[in-house]
């Protein structure tokens, strides 16, 4: 599994051993790459930051507020997965051309990557043990010194693993990266494919790009090995928590802040898209045309991610398990091919897939496991905290009844993991719905996706007739969304 996710890395390190050490040493020490370096570092920075805070705070108001209409606000809070980060950028960019640089981008990626800590966050307060922080208030402590030392640590190694994704995420996008012309590592990695076509220059670059992304797994993995000193996996004793009045100037502040992000998110891009639409008076939906991408699409991220979790279940469960060197450096290689560009990781199955089997060469199985390599730290994330909230004692007490350890493992854990994992493979087919370069590169012969409908239209400038595939892909998009707003759902 890790080796599958390894591809990409050896075919950059092929490409660069090819063109010679002077030449990629050349390429490396350039001033232009660490200033990118840089540029890079301080977008995931910040964008990590604003997910975590944000998405932390919105999941306990979602959870532990007394709030009304919650259903509601549960499917708001996970609907932004089903809008593409471009799309959200053509939206901002068409109505306010002006706008570029690093704090727009940075505003439209925490939208866009809020989901990846709330959704996590918000299993793991349903989960939290309220028996501890009750046992915390009886000793004298108050409400935030509950909060701080017994309940968020209970929930912070979700809310990392989440906002591990979104830094990868960031890391890698480039649409929404190039439309803001903000100078970071896939924008220069795309032009130096398509502008310059130096391939050694590119696959140096992106090489920095995998180290930055080893760089920010591992610091998520020492901040979530430190937070989960104190989150002991253990069995809820406790009802669950009774919902903490806010009073009406609270509540209002609540509602006005969430109803905010839902406008940010999701209202405006659609308005805008609509707005679109209506314009382009002489635009002829072909609905035939539109119905087939829409199949496309749901088919190839759905195979998508059912391989996905199949290739993710043995890595989430060792990771949950056992905590060795090596179990760390398999999953460390395993979140690399998801910080890289999709152009690279498509390039690397083209020449793989060339090289070693050539009949599947633009076959749907190649793209389907492009998306397993691109997506498969979402699906290890999700199924990682899920087994990490299965108790060890209760594996413990199935293998003394004479289960064999394959048994256990299916018959215990997994079926306790299994909302996590069902989670996952939602999570994944939402992202792969979305996904632009590598599906370009390894879509089969005729085969056209939303995504690829979308930038067929616009990179010839038609705006108005890219706006059905860009509502149709949002739509599409928004039913697992919306699925992983329902964990009753998610159960059965």
């Amino acid at each position: 599994m890790a080796a599958a996710a390894a591809i990409p890395l050896g075919y950059l390190v092929v490409r660069v051993a090819d063109a010679g050490a002077d030449r990629a040493w050349q390429a490396l020490w350039r001033e232009r790459t660490w200033e990118l370096a840089v540029n890079s570092a301080v977008l995931v920075g910040l964008v990590s930051a604003g997910c975590l805070v944000l998405g932390v705070a919105l999941a306990w108001l979602l959870t532990r507020a007394d709030l009304p209409a919650r259903r509601l606000w549960w499917v708001l809070a996970s609907l932004p997965l089903a809008m593409p980060s471009y799309v959200a950028a053509f939206a901002w960019l068409a109505t306010w051309p002006g706008i570029h640089g690093l704090w727009p981008l940075t505003a439209v990626m925490v939208l866009a990557c809020l989901p990846y800590v709330t959704l996590p966050t918000m299993a793991a307060f349903r989960l939290a043990d309220q028996g501890l922080s009750d046992v915390a208030r009886t000793l004298g402590r108050g409400a935030a010194g509950t909060f701080l030392t017994v309940t968020l640590p209970q929930v912070l190694p979700a809310a990392l693993a989440g906002t591990l994704l979104a830094a990868l995420y960031t890391l890698s996008d480039f649409g929404a990266v190039s439309l803001f012309r903000y100078e970071a590592y896939t924008w220069a990695v795309h032009a130096a494919y398509q502008g310059t076509f130096d391939r050694t220059l590119a696959a140096v670059m992106a090489l920095v790009l995998a180290v930055l992304a080893l760089l920010v797994v591992l610091a998520e993995r020492a901040a979530r090995r430190r937070a989960g000193r104190g989150a002991v996996a253990t069995v809820r004793t406790t009802a669950p928590a009774a919902p903490v009045r806010l009073g009406r100037a609270g509540t209002v502040a609540a509602l006005v802040a969430m109803t905010a992000l839902a406008a940010a998110s999701l209202a405006f891009p659609l308005t805008v898209l609509a707005g679109r639409l209506a314009a382009a008076t002489r635009v002829e939906i072909d609905w035939a045309g539109l119905g087939e991408s829409a199949l496309s699409t749901v088919t190839l991220s759905t195979a998508g991610a059912l391989l996905t979790v199949v290739l993710a279940l043995p890595i989430a469960h060792l990771a949950a398990r056992r905590r060795t060197r090596t179990v760390a450096a398999l999953e460390g290689v395993s979140y690399l091919g998801h910080a890289l560009p999709g152009i690279v990781v498509g390039l690397s199955l083209v020449f793989f897939s060339l090289r070693v089997v050539p009949g599947l060469y633009q076959s749907a199985a190649v793209l389907c496991f492009a998306y397993a390599v691109l997506f498969l730290p979402k699906a290890i994330g999700a199924t990682r905290a899920a087994v990490e909230r299965t108790p060890p004692a209760v594996e413990e007490v199935a293998r003394t009844l004479g289960r064999s350890a394959l048994r256990t493992w299916a018959g215990v854990t997994l079926r306790h993991a299994a909302p996590g994992v069902a989670a996952a493979a939602l999570l994944v087919a939402v992202t792969a719905m979305k996904e632009l370069p590598a599906t370009l590169l390894l879509r089969p012969t005729g085969v056209d996706t939303l995504a690829t409908e979308l930038w067929q239209r616009t990179a010839v400038g038609a705006y108005g007739a890219a706006t059905p595939a860009a509502l149709a892909l949002v739509l599409v998009a928004a039913v697992p969304a919306w699925l992983l707003s329902r964990p009753e759902r998610i159960r059965r």
